[in-house]
């Protein structure tokens, strides 16, 4: 510790009346506000009530997010809800929460969550008549550098569109903000004026207060043991005080989540980890600071600072943190752990140097509080893809506070519809698979998770940790000749390859929102994939087989796929898996194998997704079998005009358009290697050939093809030339352009619909609705002309695109094209609403005829944009 900073550190945790759990037992009868105690066990009454014999819903966790589910399925409408908690209510994590409630974060979803939560934790006093601490301080996120500064631009842009509202600053404007920063080596900041902070343990009794007036039963010491399933289904709910009947269980256990997931019958797997949080509270200052000081968020210091009774509350994410609980739960309730001095010294110094004013501050206590964290920053959200009627509410990366409203209202929507009213997919917890469940994989990688929250992060940045845990043969193979790898769903894909002589380490430590290092190496390969033959390891795609006696496989397909199924053997259909509202649930490939036997190849992150909906809506029926063959098969993308002729070498068979033509799939040798599926398809829109190989030939084959090849140029490539591939021929994938509330009919892709067939189909009627009432956004290409490649910031994905003057829409995924010799992006535009505010329909007029650019303002570039 600081000597300049005096300390108090005796000091009872009592003493921290805002940030403690108020000493209220919830005796609210007293107050006026509440009259039926059999509502919500009481903590301090001798006797609990009786635990209820069945209710539809349970929900696990009395903190925050547990009474915020609680709160918004009341809402809704249900009834017959039970709160159950094993210590007391609001007593975990909810307790010392730091209590700051920002709307600036990474992801879209994120930030509209913490925009509800400020909305409803404004009005939750009106509507209860308690005080929840609620005081709009606006935030100030500072930039050191002006890399930092430009992230936090980029996010300002975001932040804009979703009608959050910030501005980007100067550092005198901070100083006038708040006195006490110091802004002697800051280049600027990005100011949210509606940011503020909140009691957190008051805004959980105020949502206790809400949910129970509306019948939601409350029960405080009684702990959840395991959950009964039977048939794949949630049927009861064992306490250590009995069991309920139920047919909804959700999982708000915080720390205890993974847990509870594997100590369920039927293990759920909930990949999170907690980590020590540290942050200060000093005393009243000399001058004391009033309540509505800005948050002060120094992420390049790694620490953050909010007014707190007239001092500071001020933490962060250090470099090295200190992962708890690995051996699991070992106490009832999260107390108040042991202060670490040593530890803290980093953020406080960089308190110190952001405030040098308050280093004669009187010390009031170092507070050291667990946080849960999962393996990519996002929380875990969603039905769980193993058993219906479990849901999962946990994992929030300590913005629980900021997330608690939003997430709760999108869960029990979720719940209540069978979707949210939001695209949640980046925190479905569908993303994730049982591969994420490992403690060991968990306590590392939280240990890189924690400090990123504060990291810069430039586009395609990539995990360190818990890697290599899923890879192709041809792994080492690859490695030798120069990938360099990034990792998706747990599976290491080359991202390019490093020729010899260049310097892999400058490479690999390359960050930059500009032109990156990798630009000419990606351009060779994108070169010859155009003019001879590439190689494309791509085995971590999705693949299932989906067989039958009868027709049972062609008749799900047909009600899952937009497009026809009902094709001769051989035949490859690019298809979507819509939702009822006919947005893509999956976007696939599938090969008709046989009569009744079906080869379905998704992305890579749709494992789980993709199987849980197909299973979803499977019929329980013997005959019909769906098998994730994903293991069994490493996938070889040979791009380029020679590919045909390494091939026709390889297997003595012709491989041109009239014997082999496009998007058919024939099983082939290849060398000495039977039982190939050779498919003409590369997904780049590109000549070649998708090769899916039983993995017990992968390395044979591909040393075929690289030595045949040799005489028609062939090279090894990555997914960054095939992204680019992909972008520049205007081809959308899943989970970056198209989403579950992306149409066929927004993306152009109308002719993959089978209307012209008699078939039901899961979405027909909202597509037919869709195309009756017209179209509110399309899915465009915009090429940049007034860009240079070399000096001008490069778009990633999700800038602004204005047309006319107007914000029409935002980029989803974005490229250099090394045929255009320009950056192309893909994204979706809309026209301003009508003169009631109603959406209005899309024209062919006004896509073409706009005036498009896509501004950065407050000294970034303005490019103009032409749209295709």
């Amino acid at each position: 510790m600081c000597s300049c900073v005096r300390s108090s550190r005796a000091m009872a945790p009592a003493l921290l009346p805002r940030l403690l759990l108020p000493q209220i037992g919830f005796r609210l009868a007293g107050r006026g506000l509440w009259t039926s105690p059999q509502c919500l066990a009481v903590s301090g009454e001798s006797q609990l009530p009786p635990v209820p014999g069945q209710a539809r819903v349970v929900i696990c966790g009395g903190g925050i997010v547990g009474t915020s589910v609680a709160y918004h399925l009341a809402k809704l409408g249900w009834t017959d809800i039970v709160l159950l908690e094993q210590g007391r209510l609001g007593a975990g994590t909810t307790r010392l929460c730091a209590g700051i409630l920002s709307m600036a974060k990474p992801i879209s979803i994120e930030s509209q969550m913490a925009n509800y939560s400020s909305s409803l934790y404004q009005q939750l006093e009106e509507e209860t008549g308690v005080k929840t601490g609620y005081v709009k301080t606006g935030s100030l996120c500072l930039a050191q550098n002006q890399d930092r500064f430009i992230s936090l631009k980029r996010l300002a842009t975001r932040l804009k569109v979703l009608g959050i509202n910030c501005n980007i600053i100067k550092p005198k404007e901070i100083a006038k903000l708040h006195p006490l920063v110091n802004i002697h080596d800051l280049v600027g900041a990005l100011h949210l004026p509606d940011d503020a902070v909140v009691s957190s343990p008051d805004v959980n009794h105020a949502l206790a207060v809400a949910a129970a007036r509306q019948g939601v039963q409350i029960l405080d010491r009684t702990a959840v043991q395991q959950v009964v399933v039977e048939k794949g289904h949630v049927m009861a709910v064992e306490t250590d005080r009995g069991s309920i009947e139920c047919e909804y269980f959700v999982n708000c256990a915080g720390q205890w989540a993974y847990e509870l997931g594997q100590a369920s019958e039927v293990k759920v797997s909930v990949p999170l980890h907690g980590c020590e949080h540290f942050y200060l509270l000093t005393k009243p200052l000399q001058e004391p600071l009033v309540p509505n000081t800005p948050v002060i968020i120094d992420m390049d210091g790694r620490m953050y600072a909010r007014p707190w009774q007239g001092g500071l509350l001020s933490g962060g994410f250090e470099k090295n943190p200190k992962p708890i609980f690995t051996e699991g739960r070992n106490q009832l309730e999260i107390q108040n752990m042991q202060e670490d001095w040593d530890h803290f010294e980093p953020m406080l110094s960089a308190l110190l140097r952001r405030m040098p004013h308050i280093e004669t501050a009187e010390v009031h206590q170092l507070v050291n509080c667990p946080e849960s964290f999962t393996p990519d920053m996002r929380c875990l959200m969603g039905e769980t893809p193993g058993v219906s009627g479990y849901y999962v509410l946990a994992g929030m990366n300590s913005s629980g506070l900021a997330f608690a409203g939003g997430a709760g209202k999108y869960l029990a929507e979720w719940m209540t519809y069978g979707y949210p009213t939001a695209n949640v997919w980046p925190l479905d917890i569908k993303r994730f698979g049982n591969l994420q469940s490992s403690r060991t994989f968990l306590r590392h990688r939280v240990m890189e998770v924690m400090p990123l929250l504060y990291e810069l992060k430039v586009p395609r940045w990539d995990f360190q940790t818990g890697r290599q845990l899923r890879t192709s043969p041809l792994y080492d193979r690859l490695d030798t000749q120069g990938a360099r790898w990034m990792e998706k769903h747990g599976f290491e894909r080359p991202k390019y390859f490093v020729p010899p002589g260049k310097d892999l380490l400058s490479l690999d430590q390359s960050k930059t929102f500009y032109k990156p290092d990798w630009f000419d190496i990606v351009g060779a390969e994108v070169k010859c994939c155009k003019e001879a033959v590439c190689v494309i390891d791509m085995s971590s795609f999705t693949k299932f087989e989906l067989t039958s006696t009868g027709d049972q496989a062609l008749e799900l397909l047909q009600y899952l796929c937009a497009n026809d199924l009902d094709v001769p053997v051989g035949h490859i259909v690019h298809t979507g898996m819509l939702n009822k509202r006919g947005g893509y649930e999956n976007d696939c490939s599938v090969v008709r194998l046989s009569k009744n036997s079906f080869f379905i190849i998704s992305p890579t992150d749709q494992q789980v997704h993709c199987w849980s909906w197909i299973k979803k809506h499977m019929p329980n029926d013997p005959h019909l079998h769906l098998e994730d063959v994903s293991w069994k098969y490493t996938a070889l993308n040979l791009i380029g005009p020679r590919a045909m002729d390494v091939l026709a070498e390889l297997s003595y068979v012709s491989m041109t358009p009239e014997h082999f033509p496009s998007m058919f799939c024939k099983e082939m040798s290849v060398g000495y290697a039977n039982g190939i599926r050779v498919m003409s398809m590369t997904h780049t829109g590109e000549p070649g050939f998708m090769l899916y190989i039983p993995i017990e030939y992968a390395l044979h084959v591909y040393n075929e093809v690289m030595s045949v090849g040799q005489k028609y140029g062939i090279r090894n490539a990555g997914y960054y030339a095939l992204r680019s591939l992909r972008i520049e021929k205007f081809f959308a994938f899943w989970g970056q352009d198209l989403d579950t509330f992306t149409t066929p009919l927004e993306c152009g892709r109308e002719f993959r619909v089978k209307f012209d067939k008699d078939t039901n189909f899961l979405g027909r009627e909202a597509l037919l609705q869709q195309r009756q009432e017209g179209v509110f956004r399309r899915f465009i290409m915009l090429v940049l002309e007034d860009h240079d490649t070399e000096l001008d910031l490069w778009p990633w994905w999700g800038e602004p695109v204005y047309r006319s003057g107007q914000l029409a829409g935002t980029t989803t995924s974005s490229a250099y094209s090394y045929t255009l010799e320009r950056h192309v992006c893909l994204g979706f535009v809309s026209p301003p609403p009508g003169p009631e505010g109603l959406p209005t329909p899309i024209t062919p007029d006004f896509i073409n005829r706009g005036d498009y650019e896509k501004r950065r303002k407050e000294d970034m570039e303005l490019s103009n944009l032409q749209g295709k």
